[in-house]
C-alpha cells in the first residue's frame, strides 16, 4: 500500500493502483539501479580526478584571499600519502556530488512502482527542489567560507595559518555539506504538510522554538563553529521556514476553494408536480 494511502487511512485501492512486482523483480531492479548509480559515481570520480589539480588552486586561492595581512597562509600536505589520500577522498565525494542528480534520478525509478500516479507526479518536483536547495545551499557556503576562514583567522591573533591539505579540505566539504543539508529544511516540513501529519497553523504556533531548532542546529552543522557561518545559515532556513508556512496556507486555501466549487448546491428545483396544475 501506498505511503500516504497508509498515513490517510485509505485502504481502497483506485484505478491507479500499484504496479505489481514479485520480490525477485524488486532485487533485480534494486541491483540494477545500484550497479547503474555505481558506474555513473565512478566515471564522475575520475572526471573529478583530472579536476582535483584546479580544485586544490581555487582553495588555495581562498584561503590566500581570506587571509590577514598580518599572517602567512598556506596549504601543505605534513606527510607524503597526504595529498594522494586527499585527491583520492575529493574524487570520491565529488564524483557522488557530481553524479548526484543521476543517483537522484534512479531512486526515483526505483520507487515509482510503490507509488500511486498522483504520488507520483509528486516526487519529480520533490527530487529536483531537494537538488537546487542543496546547490544553493553549497553556493551560500562558498560565498561565506572566505569571510569564515578570515574571522577564524583574526581570532588566533597575528599567526601564520599553515593548514594540512585533507583537513582544510574537509572544512570546506563538511561546511558546503552542511549548508546543503541545512536547505532541505523546507523540504521536510513541506512533504509533512502534505501527508497530513503538521499544518500550517501548527508551524506558525511553533515560530519560537523553530527559531531556536535552527540555530541549534546551524550551530550544528557549521564545522567552523564561528557566529558569522551561523549567522548566515540561520536567517535563509527561517525564512524557507516561513516560506513552509506560506505554502501550507496557500494549499489550503486552494483545497478549501476547490470544495467550494465541487460541493456548491444546485438550483432550486420547485414545488413537485407541474407548475400550472
Amino acid at each position: 500500500m501506498s505511503l500516504l494511502a497508509r498515513i490517510h487511512g485509505d485502504n481502497k485501492p483506485s484505478e491507479d493502483d500499484l504496479e505489481s512486482m514479485t520480490l525477485m523483480e524488486h532485487l533485480r531492479e534494486l541491483r540494477t539501479r545500484i550497479v547503474r548509480s555505481a558506474a555513473a559515481v565512478v566515471v564522475a570520480a575520475v572526471a573529478m580526478w583530472f579536476v582535483y589539480p584546479h580544485i586544490v588552486t581555487v582553495l588555495q586561492h581562498m584561503l590566500e584571499s581570506s587571509c590577514p595581512a598580518t599572517a602567512e597562509c598556506r596549504v601543505m600536505a605534513t606527510n607524503p600519502i597526504q595529498a594522494l589520500s586527499t585527491r583520492l577522498t575529493v574524487s570520491a565525494y565529488g564524483g557522488v556530488g557530481l553524479a548526484l542528480p543521476f543517483l537522484l534520478w534512479q531512486l526515483w525509478q526505483f520507487i515509482t512502482p510503490g507509488l500511486y500516479t498522483k504520488e507520483r507526479r509528486m516526487a519529480a518536483p520533490f527530487v529536483v527542489s531537494s537538488f537546487v536547495l542543496f546547490l544553493l545551499g553549497a553556493a551560500l557556503a562558498w560565498l561565506t567560507l572566505p569571510k569564515a576562514i578570515y574571522f577564524l583567522a583574526r581570532l588566533g591573533g597575528d599567526v601564520d595559518q599553515f593548514y594540512a591539505v585533507n583537513e582544510y579540505t574537509a572544512f570546506v566539504v563538511k561546511t558546503a555539506v552542511g549548508f546543503g543539508v541545512g536547505f532541505q529544511f523546507p523540504i521536510l516540513l513541506v512533504f509533512l504538510q502534505l501527508i497530513g501529519v503538521l499544518d500550517y497553523r501548527q508551524l506558525t504556533r511553533w515560530r519560537r522554538h523553530a527559531f531556536v531548532v535552527i540555530i541549534v542546529g546551524a550551530a550544528i552543522i557549521t564545522p567552523g563553529g564561528d557566529m558569522f557561518s551561523l549567522i548566515v545559515l540561520s536567517v535563509p532556513m527561517y525564512l524557507l521556514y516561513e516560506v513552509s508556512i506560506v505554502f501550507g496556507w496557500v494549499r489550503e486555501r486552494q483545497a478549501r476553494k476547490r470544495d467550494r466549487v465541487g460541493g456548491s448546491p444546485s438550483a432550486p428545483a420547485g414545488p413537485t408536480g407541474s407548475a400550472g396544475g
